[in-house]
């Protein structure tokens, strides 16, 4: 049985592998992972993730059905629960029967009346402002044992790289925006002004020095008023 498992999940894994090669976006890799943890571990009824920023706000996402959703909601309204603490502490949070945990006692009694009795959550990451946990649940007690958590292991560090990747591409798109944001205010100084880049630049830093302001803020000032000057001229 754990050598069929085993091969089911290397072919899963190749395929998500292939998968997020191909242009995707994050919630679309993370909702094949979910279903993939249902495909994989026998004893998932429904599966989601669960990202959690420092300041407090949080995303419940690729759900394989709205009750991970509901459940999250749940976690963050009471501030516990074991997607949060696998999220923010722990490696790997199972709980083989709610009915009888007592981590948590506002969150677990609400979910056995949702009918969830037992529970996998394992870490995907924890960065400077968020952490993330893949989160699966049983309407059975006793589902998981350490296969699974080991399987769980190996999605969510699935489900990371995709994530993190996706962090990376948004911190490059902002910082090419910044830049040719700036180099849009220099050429507008240096026409303007009639001086080269580099005094054009030095201007952008002194100015935003002396007002304390961004500099990329004060380089879209710049590019507005060539737009307000440029309708002026047009009436």
């Amino acid at each position: 049985m754990t050598e069929v498992r085993n091969h089911d999940l290397a072919r899963r894994m190749a395929e998500l592998a292939r998968a997020a090669a191909s242009p995707r976006s994050v919630g679309e890799v993370l909702s094949d992972v979910t279903e993939t943890a249902k495909e994989l571990i026998p004893g998932v009824d429904t599966a989601g993730v669960l990202l959690v920023g420092k300041n407090g706000k949080y995303e419940s996402l690729a759900g394989t059905s709205d009750l991970p959703h509901t459940l999250d909601d749940l976690q963050m309204t009471f501030g516990e629960g074991p997607c949060v603490q696998a999220a923010m502490d722990d490696l790997i949070v199972r709980t083989d029967d709610f009915r009888s945990e007592e981590r948590w006692p506002k969150y677990s009694p609400a979910v056995v009346e949702l009918g969830v009795l037992s529970g996998l959550s394992v870490k995907l990451y924890t960065a400077d402002r968020t952490a993330g946990a893949l989160n699966m649940f049983s309407f059975e007690a006793n589902s998981f044992d350490g296969e699974d958590e080991t399987i769980a292991t190996v999605l969510a560090a699935h489900a990371a790289a995709a994530i993190l990747a996706s962090r990376q591409g948004e911190q490059l798109q902002s910082a090419l925006t910044t830049r040719d944001r700036i180099g849009q205010a220099k050429g507008i100084i240096m026409e303007r002004y009639d001086i080269d880049d580099v005094a054009a630049f030095e201007m952008l830093r002194r100015l935003s020095q002396d007002s304390n302001v961004r500099l990329t803020d004060i380089a879209q000032r710049v590019i507005e008023t060539r737009g307000g000057n440029d309708n002026r001229g047009a009436e």
